[in-house]
């Protein structure tokens, strides 16, 4: 399933907000939630750059697995509903597999968390910084 592209980035601060509104009032954030960081989109790999532009353009992909939902079965990311994230490889120069580095979108309020350690931790994109 391909989504459109993303028309404008949100800031960090909004993606937080939304991540935390639920049914028109703030959660209060898990402590799984809690654990999400934030980095700024220019200190992400290069190879993450050009994932984020493959999916603004909506492929092609060099996985598969690339855009299948994502379960967040680790309870990293705020909890949402199954097939609100999905995820996306981020080449591993060097690797002769999938690798451990990801960027796992959410549907709606168009966020975009980076993995490089494949799911433990999460940092939501900071596309102002």
């Amino acid at each position: 399933m391909r989504f459109p592209p993303r028309i404008a980035r949100i800031s960090t601060a909004a993606a937080v907000l939304s991540a935390l509104l639920v049914g028109g009032t703030v959660a209060t954030a898990t402590p799984a939630a809690a654990a999400v960081g934030s980095i700024c989109y220019s200190d992400l790999p290069s190879q993450a750059h050009d994932t984020l532009d493959l999916i603004d353009a909506g492929g092609p992909y060099p996985y598969s697995q690339d855009g299948v939902v994502f379960q967040n079965r680790e309870g990293v990311l705020p909890s949402q509903s199954s097939g609100y994230y999905h995820e996306y490889t981020v080449i591993t120069p060097g690797s002769s597999t999938r690798g451990a580095r990801r960027i796992v979108t959410g549907e709606e309020t168009q966020e975009d968390y980076y993995t490089s350690d494949h799911y433990a931790t999460f940092d939501l994109i900071n596309f102002g910084c």
